[in-house]
């Protein structure tokens, strides 16, 4: 079933100039697309909105395995509509990024940090800014070899936002963080693969078929298991060791609960696949 989260009120006919996030349920799979493929799929406002809107809801469905993210057309992101946003009408007056981002662009960062759902991206052409940062943030991606990050901020004459600053130390160190954010240096979909930016790169015409593997993957396996492991990954980057063994033993506590370990248990024992279902 596809759904439309949000697009511009003008869409009556023709694409939406606003574009949109469109939802479709495949199973036990979310599916969302960034749907403005004119402008690279830069996010506009209603858009990041409705990103967040949809992993929101996403976050508290029992039946959801797995969520995909991707672009519409030939590329991932673009990143934020900037232009768009500082193009006339009246000057926002001041603190205004202060109150509005936290609620869109980073929460929706936040939401892909933390859902206990595992998420792919899958990748072809640009991902630009935030666009980079939604791919960095999801558990898994899946990019063409000639996909391109980049991370324009200072080249645009404004500091990182979206986590860039959190996320790409994390993943590649501070001396290509710094390549990255300091020097604006695009990154290749195969460059990015042997740097440990992103899970894997693949050729173009295989980047559907690798990330279809990788979702039926992790939509067969034992969801609960999966996201306390997420969650306990997530709170051990600003955790003391003590501090990740405790959390690693409520998490255990939990997961030794759900019809998945007794499935997985008795799957050992009987030296057959497990069957989960995400119980």
């Amino acid at each position: 079933m596809d759904t439309t989260v949000a697009d511009s009120p003008e869409s009556g006919s023709g694409s939406a100039p606003d574009g949109a996030v469109t939802a479709q349920r495949d199973g036990t799979l979310l599916r969302l697309t960034l749907a403005r493929p004119d402008r690279r799929n830069s996010l506009s406002s209603s858009m990041t909105d409705a990103l967040v809107t949809a992993l929101t809801e996403a976050a508290s469905d029992d039946t959801l395995r797995a969520i995909h993210i991707r672009g519409a057309g030939d590329d991932f992101c673009a990143g934020a509509d900037w232009v768009a946003t500082n193009t006339g009408g009246q000057r926002p007056r001041t603190g205004d990024l202060v109150r509005r981002v936290p609620h869109a662009a980073h929460r929706a960062i936040e939401l892909l940090q933390t859902i206990q759902l595992p998420v792919v991206c899958s990748v072809r052409g640009w991902a630009v800014g935030l666009g980079c940062n939604l791919a960095l943030a999801a558990d898994f991606t899946v990019a063409a070899t000639d996909a391109v990050f980049w991370e324009p901020f200072v080249a645009r004459g404004f500091s990182p936002d979206s986590g860039s600053t959190w996320l790409l130390p994390r993943l590649v160190g501070l001396a290509r963080a710094r390549r990255m954010l300091l020097l604006g240096e695009q990154v290749s979909g195969a460059s990015a693969q042997d740097w440990g930016l992103i899970h894997q790169a693949v050729a173009p015409a295989d980047l559907d078929s690798a990330t279809e593997e990788l979702l039926a993957a992790l939509a067969q396996g034992p969801t609960v298991a999966i996201g306390l492991t997420k969650q306990a990954l997530h709170h051990a980057q600003h955790a003391t060791l003590p501090q990740a063994l405790t959390q690693e033993l409520f998490n255990l506590e939990l997961s030794c609960r759900t019809g998945d370990f007794k499935e997985g248990l008795a799957a050992f024992a009987q030296r057959r696949p497990p069957g989960f279902t995400g119980r």
